[in-house]
């Protein structure tokens, strides 16, 4: 048996840059998001004439470059002036004041930050920032713990822009009255790119990723009206990679429809989301509509209740919209009947995983 006759040898691939089709990966030209970017750069603009800076909430579904409009105007930036500190900070990762507040000591870089209290370290950030201007660029803040970190930059920093990122939009109406009356931030929305946009933004990835004509136009098709169709360009990314991964395992020189195909017969399997990503109150709630999956709406709130849950009724259904547009549940609105108007709340129970790009 010549198993390994026709097979792609070690040094051979179908790609030339794997890691174009990572989410985080950076081009020189972000295409379709230039209205955003001028936006966020006006928001930033004071700062180069030594002015106080404005205050930004970009919000909008996940996939749809809001991360990467941001850093590729912090980049742009960084190489224009050197009297502007540009601090970027995932709360993902970071979800403390401390935890941030020792991030921002090491990107202004002052590395000696251990055994040192919280209030020091501010004190050293307050120094160093305010002999120059900068730039906090917060993402993904629905993810914090805490914001008592805001409240100081707001106060203590003398020349500032903060953008805050989130794909969700209610997070600033929750935001502590306090901080919100201080950040007096703009809201710029990111809406799903169109079929034509998506083209052009995968198309740019493609031959960022693979050699000139490895990738078929028709199972490009494909992957592009999928893509468009979810609205989440990571889609996108993960089927151009599965596909090439089919192709390379069947000895393919060339990625065809056929491949294509196969790569989208297992997304259905697929969530954008892990369930890992959840917080530790998401993940509570989406347990109890595991076991509870089609109850109403406010049978769900009264068990999540009964098990010790904190939010208020407004806070949870914001976690269940939350639930629903990551596809771990589908909620299905009725009207009229003996209840009145009610969702109804069930548990997308074959839902499976997809890897973090």
């Amino acid at each position: 048996m010549a198993l390994f006759k026709d097979i792609l040898h070690s040094d051979e691939s179908l790609l030339k840059n794997e890691l174009a089709l990572d989410y985080s990966f950076l081009p020189k030209i972000l295409p379709h998001r230039e209205q955003q970017q001028r936006y966020i750069a006006a928001i930033i603009k004071p700062l180069l004439n030594e002015r106080n800076g404005k205050n930004l909430f970009v919000y909008g579904a996940p996939g749809i470059g809001k991360t990467a409009a941001m850093r590729f105007v912090l980049n742009e930036l960084a190489e224009e002036t050197e009297e502007i500190y540009t601090i970027y900070i995932n709360c993902w990762q970071k979800n403390t004041t401390f935890k941030i507040i020792v991030d921002i000591c090491e990107q202004l870089g002052y590395k000696f930050t251990h055994n040192k209290r919280t209030e020091e370290l501010f004190e050293i950030i307050k120094n160093m920032a305010n002999k120059k201007a900068v730039v906090f660029a917060f993402d993904e803040v629905d993810k914090l713990e805490e914001v008592d970190f805001l409240y100081s930059i707001l106060e203590d920093i003398y020349k500032k822009s903060i953008i805050l990122v989130t794909n969700d939009k209610e997070w600033l109406n929750d935001l502590d009255d306090r901080v919100k009356s201080r950040l007096l931030a703009e809201t710029l929305e990111f809406k799903p790119y169109s079929l034509f946009e998506t083209k052009d933004v995968l198309r740019q990835r493609m031959e960022y990723a693979f050699f000139p004509g490895v990738l078929d136009d028709d199972a490009f098709e494909l992957i592009a009206n999928k893509t468009a169709e979810v609205q989440d360009i990571r889609t996108g990314l993960h089927l151009m990679r599965e596909a090439a991964n089919i192709a390379e395992s069947k000895s393919a020189r060339k990625i065809t429809l056929e491949h294509a195909q196969e790569a989208l017969s297992k997304l259905d399997e697929f969530t954008i989301k892990k369930s890992t990503d959840l917080t530790e109150e998401e993940q509570k709630i989406l347990d109890i509509i595991k076991k509870n999956s089609e109850k109403k709406i406010g049978d769900l709130y009264l068990l999540y209740k009964e098990l010790g849950g904190e939010l208020v009724y407004k806070s949870f259904q914001r976690k269940i919209d939350k639930l629903e547009r990551n596809r771990f549940i589908s909620v299905a609105k009725t009207t009229g009947g003996k209840d009145g108007n009610t969702s109804i709340v069930k548990y997308a129970n074959t839902a499976k995983k997809l890897t973090e790009f």
